[in-house]
């Protein structure tokens, strides 16, 4: 398999060669080995598809002019459909991330770091670097344009959703996929897409990165490949690190460009969403039709990015069959079973006033969960001494402390919500929500908010997002 590669080597450096080591090349076709003598190691990579070839060839080379972080070529042979690279090492940032995160902190600080390099790293193949590129070897298109948005959408259409056996109706679907299509090209596109701008394509060596797997860009808009980033499924960033890497980046952009954040945002969920569904197109195909099983442990994580999406982003669009497949995507307890893959549970903990504004709305779009009323237990508001303090403040909590009912409460109500907490992980639910009533709003229904979260961080090491509706605040 490798007689092309280790021909080239021979002739490129005039050395022995003690070892060639072939290993897997992620969804790709491409024949890749590391080949090794005294005195180096290159990767060798083989692949019939000379287009393909000529666009990686051509890109490594101009990046490498404008000193971005890419391998160096050291020698090709464009038609036997092979040629030499920099050996970047064994290890990308998907596999630092994996070796560095636990689950007391799913996110390090030196993982952290790296991913602001990446961000910070990305405008400069995005603006800088795209002056002067040769779009004329994009390869297959040389924009994301309506033809490439439409592939990827029947891509997703035919290799997730047929075989996943999601119910949709075909011609209203494709219409929806066409006012999608026309939403996503009015941003400006004027910008190199990388096209797979994900984890597993940013070697880590000594603290510093560097970039591989460009050859499918083009032309196209800022927003997709920071989105591939920040939704790369298994990494599993957690939310409110996204929001800060968005920041960063365009800070980073506006450094080369003026760039209207608010008009960037408009569109950026949007690219999100279809990069979302390209994915999820990639692994029906490598794992429901090609049997990979690898690929459908990342079904689970696009799944929790659907729901986080549907939550966070409501899109200035009529596209009802669009939005039913989403929504089918994100209930749906069987696509979030596959593998070993085990995305955090965040529960939402929630305190409120049946007076002032009533039951507060499922923002995390999963509908399940509990509402308790607690109006039935003693209410210290009725107190002189207590009524301009609130659950989390020390003479309340031994108020209620003290009372026997609260405590029989409290305890009905951790058995209901460990229970569901349990089996919820067990089948990689992603959301539960709690929320507790009383009158006002500020002191019984706040402590037994407090209480339960406290409970469950104690117990489960579980990932709490406290709310106080009436008295604000919460962690």
């Amino acid at each position: 398999m490798a007689e092309a590669v280790k021909k080239l080597f021979t002739e490129k450096f005039g050395e022995e060669i003690i070892s060639v080591e072939p290993f897997a090349a992620d969804g790709s076709d491409r024949k890749l080995f590391r080949i090794k003598s005294s005195s180096r190691s290159v990767i060798g990579v083989e692949n019939g598809d000379l287009r393909e070839n000529d666009a990686f060839l051509s890109f490594s080379r101009h990046f490498r002019s404008q000193n971005l972080p890419v391998p160096e070529i050291y020698a090709d042979s464009f038609s036997e459909g092979c040629y030499l690279e920099q050996d970047l090492g064994p290890v990308n940032l998907y596999q630092t991330l994996s070796r560095l995160r636990t689950p007391a902190d799913p996110f390090p600080d030196e993982v952290l770091a790296l991913y602001r390099k990446a961000v910070q790293t990305l405008p400069r193949f995005q603006i800088a670097a795209s002056r002067g590129l040769d779009y004329s070897k994009c390869y297959p298109r040389a924009a994301f344009d309506r033809q490439s948005m439409m592939w990827d959408l029947n891509y997703f259409k035919y290799y997730f959703l047929r075989l996943a056996k999601v119910r949709f109706s075909e011609q209203p679907l494709e219409d929806d996929f066409n006012k999608f299509a026309d939403f996503l090209l009015e941003a400006p596109r004027d910008f190199f897409l990388y096209r797979d701008f994900q984890s597993r394509n940013i070697m880590v060596q000594n603290g510093e990165l560097s970039f591989i797997d460009y050859q499918g860009g083009r032309k196209g808009a800022l927003q997709y490949d920071i989105a591939s980033l920040l939704f790369d499924a298994k990494a599993d960033i957690p939310f409110e690190i996204r929001e800060g890497l968005l920041d960063l980046y365009l800070d980073a952009v506006s450094s080369f460009i003026k760039v209207d954040r608010e008009d960037f945002l408009a569109r950026y969920y949007g690219y999100a969403y279809i990069r979302i569904m390209q994915a999820m197109g990639a692994y029906g195909l490598r794992g429901f039709y090609e049997k990979k099983a690898h690929f459908l442990q990342s079904i689970p994580y696009a799944v929790k990015n659907l729901e986080y999406l549907l939550n966070k982003a409501a899109l200035p669009l009529d596209i009802p069959e669009l939005q039913s497949v989403w929504r089918q995507l994100a209930g749906s307890t069987y696509l979030r079973q596959f593998g070993a893959a085990k995305p955090s549970l965040v529960v939402r903990v929630q305190s409120f006033s049946f007076r002032m504004g009533g039951v507060p709305l499922d923002e995390s779009g999963h509908g399940g969960g509990y509402v308790f009323d607690c109006r039935a237990l003693p209410n210290p508001g009725r107190y002189a001494q207590y009524a301009t303090l609130t659950g989390r403040d020390a003479p309340v909590i031994g108020f209620l402390e003290k009372e026997a009912e609260v405590a029989r409460f409290l305890e009905s109500v951790y058995a209901l919500v460990d229970q569901s907490l349990e089996n919820y992980r067990t089948r990689n639910f992603t959301s539960l929500t709690v929320s507790f009533g009383c009158t006002g709003g500020r002191h019984r229904s706040v402590y037994c908010a407090e209480s339960l979260a406290k409970h469950l961080r104690a117990k489960y090491n579980a990932e709490v997002e406290l709310i106080h509706n009436i008295i604000g605040g919460g962690l």
